[in-house]
């Protein structure tokens, strides 16, 4: 047997809302950092003989940033100088994220690791998280750029897996701009306590073994002298069989990390007698085992000093835990609400002169504390109807929210400064749109019009045709208007050069010059539908436009979408759902436990018993037509949906169509999902890709050896390209994404070279409530998700999808 080294890395998993309010948990864990000063000061007082060698790691930044902000100036020179003395350690990683946030908003969260080393004078060099799955893609490139060299996984395999298929392993991951980190996938971030290396904090969680049975009733003794006895016996027995398995196992190195926390509970407090039990355990172990408590640095240090060859592979660290999102689908929009506007306001105010820093800093620590990978309290699907569920719920929410807030107010500000107005009683229907975006976009900008607004000294007559002119040159815009709640919305066609801005003129116009054509073409009760070869129909079962021709169907609804510039089809028509088409799943509860039936799934979403449903269209009217976009309405029937219809928007100055999901969701307490089909295609030559936090990749191709491909968190959307267009479809507010059949099955972990998967059909997943603990049981209510698909071909991958980014930010257009 070799003589083993365990490096013991004592710390708190950060889970904000998880086990208590998150405002008490701010309280914690800072009350967590003065507990560790005042056992470092105890024990350099010697006061805690026994305890020598203690040391404490921070999991992360906001453990920093939140202690800071309630401490005293006393406190914090105390704390700086044990993090000198290296008996703290510091973390370059901000929380345990969810792949929500995008890149600039995680960037300046990051960022701030680096900044709070380099004003205390200690590099911020290594970084860990604890739960989550996995990482975005471009995770290591932001880490690389923030001084960030070493980063520690302990996930938690919980209907999800490590990468490599092994753990305990180390790995360079290179990110797309090339930067490289040193990564170790290590255990779960409790298995410190699995090996009883905390008095009283012991557990059997992740370990199946005989000790597992004894322990089910607890330890049971009658002096606290045999309770210890009890634990290190059982620390010597586990500690030995693991360091005998890697052995077995041929495990290269001769130490290994293990994660401890103070308490078996996620947001433990620091123990300072897990050092007492380290001492015991190595004066037992007699040189055999040594254990050592270390920082993430000391660690690593080690890592890189081994002569073992490492290593390195790029792609998608697949995050397993992603699906969260789809169980509060209403508040993930109020949340990718705030990350565009985000980006706005980088676009057109880079330098901050028109906005307010405080109000943009506030937006994107708040947009992360949303996306941190806490989707809810402990008992969220056991007991929906606890208080504390609903106020954690609602308090998880008010993050996304103050985010949205915070963002919006900045950019009235930059907006303000660039010529916005409030409306007045006698305002002029004048307008600037502005392309924020670097690149020509060609597409339409929104203007709105308030119904008790006059123009030219008429009432606003929704009747009359709206016009609409570029005041500098006098030249009449392509517009069409709509009704809506509150005001009449004209969308007018425009084509701006990268940060072009042009001024509208809106106007009314009651002249009604048409007159009755003499070929047959309509009748007189108003319904074209003739094919005469000489206009575009316009039907409940086909609508065409120079760019598309879309075809309806009993059977599918959307049946085919035909691109007349390369004579293909868009859409896959051999699949039983059509496109925007509603899939439900249910999966009943057995024996009146909600749980039991979702932890059965492992990593699958559904299981044998799962039901699957897709919707039947019932009906299809042309509800809106002009020079600018036609309308249908698709009504559908779906189990679990009182109310699915589709606003399908097909354009006809360019190739863009848009698809808006309205739907009523019942209230079902059994796990369920709801999908939306998205059967794109190109040609033989396609290639999906995707964008996640920094980076784009092709699912099933570009990601780590051994990780999840059931499901994506995207961004924005996705691209098919194809060697004459490329299809954008752009998924603006239902971030989850899959592939291919999603029946219950043995899981196929990506090996880099799934191009069957990464060629299937795409499938938005807008909803679920799956797991059993901590994701929002109820998905009842109203909701709407808008789709958008492009055709065109682009110079490359990564201009579609800055394309797609641009669509669903939009022009913007305002009053001045």
């Amino acid at each position: 047997m070799k003589n083993w080294t365990i490096y013991l890395i004592h710390h708190s998993h950060t889970d904000i809302g998880y086990t208590e309010r998150q405002e008490k948990l701010m309280n914690y864990h800072r009350d967590f950092i003065l507990q560790v000063i005042k056992i470092l000061d105890d024990l350099h007082s010697g006061k805690l003989p026994g305890c020598e060698g203690f040391k404490w790691q921070c999991e992360n930044q906001w453990q920093i940033e939140n202690f800071y902000a309630n401490a005293t100036k006393e406190q914090t020179k105390k704390f700086e100088y044990y993090v000198k003395t290296g008996e703290i350690g510091l973390s370059g990683n901000y929380l345990n994220m969810t792949e929500l946030v995008d890149r600039e908003v995680l960037f300046s969260r990051t960022g701030k690791a680096k900044s709070y080393g380099e004003r205390i004078g200690v590099p911020v060099k290594s970084g860990m998280s604890a739960d989550i799955n996995g990482y975005a893609w471009g995770y290591p490139d932001i880490l690389s750029e923030c001084g960030v060299e070493n980063l520690l996984c302990a996930l938690h395999p919980h209907h999800g897996m490590f990468p490599l298929y092994r753990k305990q392993q180390p790995f360079y991951w290179q990110g797309p701009k090339k930067n490289k980190i040193l990564v170790w996938g290590g255990e779960h971030y409790h298995m410190g306590n699995e090996m009883f290396l905390c008095p009283h904090g012991g557990s059997s969680y992740m370990l199946f073994d005989d000790i597992r049975e004894e322990l089910a009733g607890g330890i049971h003794t009658l002096r606290e002298e045999e309770t210890e006895e009890k634990e290190l016996a059982i620390a010597q027995t586990r500690i030995l069989r693991y360091s005998a398995n890697l052995e077995q196992e041929g495990y290269a190195y001769d130490f290994f990390p293990l994660m401890v926390s103070g308490a078996i509970t996620d947001n433990a407090p620091p123990n300072a007698y897990v050092a007492k039990r380290v001492n015991d355990l190595n004066k037992l172990f007699e040189g055999k085992i040594t254990i050592k408590m270390v920082t993430l640095d000391e660690f690593f240090e080690k890592v890189r000093s081994s002569k073992e060859i490492i290593p390195a592979y790029e792609g998608d660290f697949t995050d397993w835990w992603a699906d969260g999102v789809g169980s509060t689908a209403n508040t993930v929009k109020i949340c990718r609400e705030a990350q565009r506007k985000y980006d706005l306001c980088k676009k057109l105010d880079p330098e901050n002169k028109l906005g307010d820093a405080k109000l943009l800093e506030n937006a994107a620590e708040n947009i992360m504390l949303y996306a941190e990978h806490t989707w809810g309290y402990s008992s969220s699907v056991s007991e929906p109807w606890d208080s504390l569920v609903a106020c954690l719920e609602k308090k998880k929410d008010a993050y996304a929210i103050n985010a949205n807030t915070d963002v919006s107010r900045n950019l009235d500000l930059i907006l303000s400064g660039l010529g916005e107005v409030s409306i007045d009683a006698d305002k002029q229907q004048r307008y600037k749109a502005i392309n924020p975006h670097p690149f020509r976009y060609r597409g339409t900008v929104k203007l709105y019009i308030e119904y008790w607004e006059y123009l030219e000294g008429n009432t606003l007559n929704t009747r009359a045709v709206p016009e609409a002119y570029d005041e500098k040159t006098g030249e009449k815009l392509i517009c069409q208007g709509h009704r809506t709640a509150r005001a009449y919305e004209v969308e007018v066609m425009v084509d701006l050069a990268p940060k072009e801005e042009k001024i509208i003129k809106l106007k009314q116009n009651f002249e009604n010059t048409g007159t009755i054509k003499n070929h047959a073409h309509i009748g007189s009760e108003g319904i074209g539908d003739l094919e005469t070869g000489k206009e575009y129909l316009e039907t409940p079962f086909l609508i065409e436009t120079d760019y598309f021709k879309v075809e309806f169907s009993k059977e599918k609804g959307i049946a085919s979408i035909l691109n007349k510039e390369t004579g293909q089809f868009i859409t896959d028509n051999t699949l039983a759902e059509g496109a925007f088409s509603g899939i439900y799943e249910l999966t009943p509860i057995k024996d009146n436990n909600p749980c039991e039936v979702r932890r059965q799934m492992g990593r699958n979403r559904c299981s044998i018993a799962t039901q699957r449903s897709v919707a039947k269209l019932t009906d299809i009217v042309i509800i809106e037509s002009g020079e600018v976009f036609v309308t249908a309405r698709l009504s559908y029937e779906l189990p679990g949906i009182r109310y699915y219809s589709v606003l399908l928007k097909i354009y006809k100055g360019f190739p863009m169509l848009e698809a808006r999901v309205c739907l009523h969701k019942d209230s079902v307490w059994d796990p369920e999902n709801l999908y939306v089909a998205l059967p794109f295609i190109t040609d033989q030559s396609a290639e999906t890709y995707v964008d996640k936090t920094g980076c784009i990749l092709r699912p099933g191709i570009d990601q780590l050896p051994g990780t999840c491909q059931n499901f994506y968190l995207i961004q924005n959307g996705l691209v098919r390209t194809g060697r004459d267009t490329d299809v954008i479809i752009s998924t603006k507010d239902a971030p989850l994404i899959s592939f291919g059949k999603r029946e219950a099955a043995p899981i196929r972990l990506c090996d880099g070279k799934n191009t069957e998967l990464n060629r299937s059909t795409p499938y938005s997943w807008i909803m679920n409530n799956f797991w059993e603990t901590n994701f929002k049981a109820d998905l009842g209510g109203f909701y709407e998700f808008t789709y958008t698909v492009i055709t065109g071909k682009q110079e490359s991958p990564r201009q579609a999808m800055e394309y797609c980014k641009a669509v669903n930010e939009g022009i913007l257009g305002f009053y001045i």
